[in-house]
């Protein structure tokens, strides 16, 4: 069929809603104006697409999605009198170019969706065309039943002096139209019906009626029928399919009327019968391209759910397993060998993983990209997912060629297997997803069993990825001080600063539960800079306070993501000057992981700071693999032991392993000019011995536990008493 062509997407996007809209109504009216039979103008009949053509837009982003308004919008159709058999198909053509033209620019939601949207909008639309055509012909046939009936009642009172009107209707009608006696016997059936079922009258009246039986009828219509030759009820109408004589299936919309005599007596049965095969299969053809992955040929997400929501209904015994699939390295293939290739090669796997469809409990879909489902139904419990995943894994590892290539193929598969009726169809892919990733981590090319545990800690890491750059910008973060103590004196030498996460739904989090996301999100750099801005600040009025005993340094840790950023020199420039603090009163904390095997390029931000005056401490010393012949090159004054060189004296007697460790550390540190801070003091006897090995200052719980800065302004002055 032929629409108008095509506009630039940029006179699409030109406008107003209400301008696309009505831009959208006019090609619309173009299209099927001219097979339209009414006497209104072409403004007239745009004002009377208008509203159908509003609730298609309205549809197409409304949440929840309904295709309700498109259904009314195709019997809006029937109703302005385009019923020529051209118009529906322009009407859908027409809605498929340009529906998600004019009237998706502004949403949210993925083309994807929208594309499926329309799709679907467009199988609405034809359906209630379709409804709306029937009850118009119904009511058409009633009355010709009626006229019939009229008709044949009146020849037989007067004579058969209108049986030349009856014949007319009889013959000249549009529909098929058969007379039975009750036994089922056709009488007479008008040239219509002949041609429906392929010609030949004679094989018609040889048949009965009950003998036109086929496998799709349902139970009610031959007890309809049998109610109607019982004298029970006047008609019944209902949708039913035929052999034709070449063995074909023709559809109809049947309607049965029960024929009574003078006296009210049943005396024949009148079917009446409209060829809908052709729309019947256009209805066939939308809800295939709408339920079908359009490469691949497999079931899409809108069929793959409604699939998972039947196996998820509650049932005796009932039982299902879905396997999730991700492609492992497909994006360097698309990137590699371009999409062309890629798209091939999703086509293979496609028909691979079809290939592992055993029965008819089993079915696999593809949701979009390289992302694949499988789903097996029964009661086979766990050994039947795990043996739909075996086979899955089986048929990838076979390299597939494509363009004379030999590409291997890895998957990583998330299987969720469980009793039916206690979980949504959301809730077991979210978990089949989150399996998957976690098999994925593990090297790919394998499957993992959900783990509801896990699920619920990915849950809450995703929450708090997604709910982390808010949480900047509200102030949800703080900082606690832990002082650093000078062994020799036990003078509060100063205090590293730890930033806090107050979260309204989980409360105080230290750390460990939000820096690893926020390296991952790339907010680590702001957060980071924050917690400098804010603890350099806080060391100023320390200063200003305690001329005479206050903190001298503080301490903030560096991420090894902040050490390749680019502004990490201008930035801790920026915030010293504008805090009016001196250089040397800031120590910035480097894990030792971060700096094993550091170029100069890593090292070159570090240097420029410490010839400032800023000192560099490694942080964590002790975890690493670094040599220790190369603390030499690098720019750092301070090494800070991890707790776990320390965690051994709180024991009596203390091993003298560990006390010949950290003193060989501490004299190579001191014989390299670097001064040495331990981590994780917790008893007075750690303390004594470390200040004997020569270490020069400490923090941990012995002294402090990590709070609020006014607990600090509390230590220096006991101190400086």
């Amino acid at each position: 069929m032929k629409v108008p062509s095509q506009p630039a997407d940029a006179d699409a996007e030109a406008g107003g809603p209400e301008d696309r809209l009505r831009r959208f109504v006019t090609i619309w009216s173009r299209a099927i104006f001219p097979v339209t039979a009414t006497s209104l103008t072409r403004a007239e009949f745009e004002g009377h697409l208008l509203p159908p053509a509003r609730a298609l837009c309205d549809a197409l982003l409304a949440r929840p999605f309904d295709t309700a308004p498109a259904q009314r919008a195709g019997a809006a159709l029937v109703a302005a009198h385009c019923t020529d058999p051209d118009a529906l198909g322009r009407s859908l053509g027409v809605v498929d170019s340009y529906l998600v033209l004019y009237c998706g620019t502004e949403s949210d939601l993925p083309a994807e969706e929208l594309r499926a949207r329309c799709a679907r909008l467009q199988h609405a639309v034809a359906t209630g065309y379709a409804q709306a055509l029937r009850e118009r012909t119904l009511a058409e046939q009633e009355a010709i039943a009626r006229s019939a009936l009229a008709a044949r009642t009146a020849a037989e009172i007067a004579l058969h002096a209108t049986e030349s009107r009856f014949r007319a209707v009889f013959d000249g009608a549009a529909i098929g139209i058969g007379i039975a006696d009750l036994d089922g016997n056709l009488l007479e059936v008008n040239e219509t019906l002949t041609r429906m079922f392929g010609g030949m009258e004679g094989r018609l009246r040889s048949r009965k009626v009950s003998e036109w039986v086929h496998p799709e009828d349902g139970p009610h219509v031959w007890r309809l029928y049998e109610e109607l030759v019982r004298g029970e009820r006047e008609h019944y109408r209902v949708e039913k399919p035929y052999y034709r004589g070449d063995g074909t299936v023709l559809w109809t919309n049947l309607t049965v009327s029960l024929l009574r005599d003078a006296e009210g007596r049943p005396q024949y049965q009148l079917a009446l019968l409209e060829d809908t095969t052709e729309r019947r299969l256009l209805h066939l053809r939308l809800r295939y391209e709408a339920t079908h992955d359009a490469l691949t040929g497999l079931p899409n997400r809108t069929l793959f759910f409604e699939r998972l929501e039947k196996a998820l209904a509650p049932g005796d015994n009932a039982r299902f397993g879905l396997c999730y699939l991700d492609l492992d390295g497909f994006k360097a293939i698309n990137d590699s060998l371009g999409h062309s290739t890629g798209d091939r090669l999703l086509v293979e796997v496609a028909d691979r993983l079809q290939s592992c469809v055993t029965g008819t409990n089993e079915m696999v879909a593809r949701l979009g990209g390289d992302e694949f489902v499988a789903l097996t139904t029964g009661s086979g419990g766990e050994r039947d997912a795990t043996d739909l995943a075996d086979r899955i894994l089986g048929a990838l590892a076979t390299p597939i060629g494509v363009d004379g290539r030999e590409l291997t193929v890895r998957g990583s598969l998330g299987v969720v297997e469980g009793p039916a009726g206690e979980r949504t169809p959301a809730e077991v892919l979210r978990s089949a997803d989150i399996t998957m990733y976690r098999a994925k981590a593990a090297g790919g090319n394998r499957f993992e069993l959900s783990d509801p545990e896990a699920d619920a800690r990915a849950i809450t890491r995703h929450g708090l990825t997604t709910a982390l750059p808010a949480a900047l910008e509200r102030g949800e973060f703080f900082i606690e001080y832990q002082p650093l103590v000078h062994l020799g004196d036990g003078s509060v030498h100063g205090a590293e600063a730890l930033v806090r996460w107050c979260h309204p739904q989980h409360g105080v989090l230290g750390p460990d539960h939000f820096i690893p996301l926020a390296e991952d999100t790339g907010l680590i750099v702001p957060l980071g800079r924050w917690v400098l801005q804010e603890a350099v600040r806080q060391a100023r009025f320390w200063r200003n306070r305690h001329t005479d005993g206050g903190p001298l340094r503080i301490n903030v840790n560096l991420s090894p993501t902040q050490l390749h950023h680019p502004r990490l020199v201008a930035d801790t420039v920026d915030v010293l000057e504008r805090s009016g603090l001196e250089p040397g009163a800031l120590c910035l904390e480097v894990t030792e992981s971060a700096l094993i095997g550091a170029d100069e390029g890593v090292l070159k931000p570090l240097r420029q700071l410490a010839e400032m005056g800023v000192d560099i401490a490694l942080d964590d010393f002790g975890t690493g693999y670094s040599n220790l012949a190369n603390l030499r090159r690098l720019p750092v004054s301070v090494l800070k032991l991890d707790r776990s060189f320390t965690r051994g004296m709180q024991q009596h007697p203390v091993d003298p392993v560990d006390l010949k460790i950290v003193e060989g550390i501490v004299a190579l540190a001191h014989s390299l000019e670097l001064a040495v801070t331990v981590e994780g003091v917790e008893t007075g006897a750690q303390a004594r011995r470390l200040r004997d090995l020569g270490c020069d200052t400490a923090q941990g719980w012995y002294y402090a536990r990590p709070g609020a800065p006014d607990r600090i302004h509390s230590l220096l002055l006991a101190d400086a008493v």
